[in-house]
């Protein structure tokens, strides 16, 4: 009915619908009394949530409770009762539906809650908010990806998202899912082919490997990118807030690095035992020898432009559903234990000067370390470095 007139040009139009004559009656009731508009924010709530505490619209408990008393979704709770599983008095419905969602978005390391009032947002809500993803698609890209992860597992972790889980599955696509499925290059272990992240996986693996697909698969797969590219730098961000976690309590040095308060909280002591505690570590012997601190790498990155007009515009990737601006990665590794010791992603239109950091080596002495230059876009391009740093003693320095 959207297409019976030209928008902007034509002030009226017609609609002729064909039907079975009993449905008549039926069809001119849906299109001549109006239906009551629901909401649908609670089924979006936690995310809607996360990203008011971090914009700092919401600061504690009650700012969230009376955040969501300006909204439809409050004036429509004792409409339609049952739509909104409204149970008892909506006062009371509504303190328990936040409480609920501040504490899973605690749960999720997205958010913290002090003094079970304040609210704080942290930096898995940091990046849920900031890239427009759900609050669980960043706790899970937290919590899965490992050091050990290989392309695989990447591939089964990025199809995981949350985001995915609405993709349509249509009668007879399960075949054509499976047919696809067995002439990728990575396995999926114990496939549904009904599943919405199997399809997103299968979807992603079609794409890398130029694999054609047509129709409502084609449109699914369109989509699927273009979540994809927020979905990665995202993947990059989470996993190395995993890496900045609290650490364990390990020795006793731990332990003496922590605040009185955390130590309260964690050890849940009286004061009397915590000033003792406090008393032995000032005459704990803490002794520390070291090869150095940080090292700072200053990188100069400066582009050929003799054959290119005075800005660089998008990449040419006619197989990706939208224009794409290029990205690259810079990358420090030790090739001898295959480990990363820094990464930062950067832009670079002419010339750019990006600094890394990364921690010295404990031992004295030279080390052979690599560094990469990775496009985001481009095949072929990426460039290799080796370079040394020599670590003196620290007696002698």
């Amino acid at each position: 009915m959207g297409h019976a007139s030209r928008p902007l040009q034509d002030n009226s139009g017609k609609c002729v619908i064909l039907c079975y004559a009993p449905r008549k009656e039926y069809y001119k009731k849906f299109l001549f009394e109006a239906f009551p508009v629901e909401s649908h924010l609670h089924h979006f709530l936690h995310d809607h949530m996360n990203a008011e505490v971090v914009v700092g619209v919401i600061e504690n408990k009650q700012d969230a409770v009376d955040y969501f008393t300006w909204t439809f979704m409050y004036r429509r709770l004792t409409k339609n009762p049952n739509y909104y599983n409204l149970q008892g008095v909506s006062h009371r419905h509504l303190s328990e539906l936040i409480k609920t969602i501040l504490n899973d978005l605690e749960s999720s390391k997205c958010v913290a809650i002090e003094e079970d009032m304040y609210l704080k947002a942290l930096n898995l809500g940091l990046i849920a908010s900031y890239y427009y993803i759900s609050y669980t698609t960043s706790e899970r890209f937290s919590s899965m990806i490992t050091q050990k992860t290989k392309m695989k597992g990447l591939l089964e972790i990025l199809a995981s998202a949350s985001e995915y889980s609405e993709l349509p599955s249509r009668p007879g696509e399960e075949e054509y899912i499976e047919r696809l499925v067995r002439h990728q290059r990575f396995s999926i272990e114990k496939p549904k082919y009904g599943d919405p992240h199997v399809k997103a996986n299968a979807l992603l693996q079609a794409h890398f490997s130029r694999h054609t697909v047509v129709g409502n698969l084609a449109a699914n797969q369109r989509e699927i990118l273009v979540s994809a590219q927020r979905l990665l730098q995202a993947m990059d961000l989470a996993r190395r807030c995993q890496e900045n976690e609290a650490k364990p309590i390990e020795s006793i040095f731990d332990l003496a690095e922590m605040s009185a308060d955390e130590m309260r909280d964690l050890l849940q002591l009286s004061n009397s035992q915590l000033q003792d505690i406090i008393e032995f570590f000032k005459r704990f012997p803490n002794v520390d020898i070291g090869a150095g601190d940080n090292v700072t790498l200053q990188v100069t990155l400066e582009r050929d432009m003799t054959n290119l007009p005075s800005e660089v515009g998008p990449v040419h990737a006619p197989r990706f559903p939208k224009p794409k601006e290029e990205g690259w990665w810079l990358v420090i590794g030790d090739s001898s234990t295959n480990q990363l010791l820094a990464i930062k992603r950067v832009a670079l239109q002419k010339r750019v000067r990006v600094k890394l950091e990364f921690t010295a080596p404990a031992e004295a002495g030279r080390k052979d370390y690599m560094i990469y230059l990775m496009s985001d876009s481009y095949l072929g391009c990426d460039q290799e470095y080796e370079f040394t740093i020599d670590v003196k003693d620290a007696g002698g320095n």
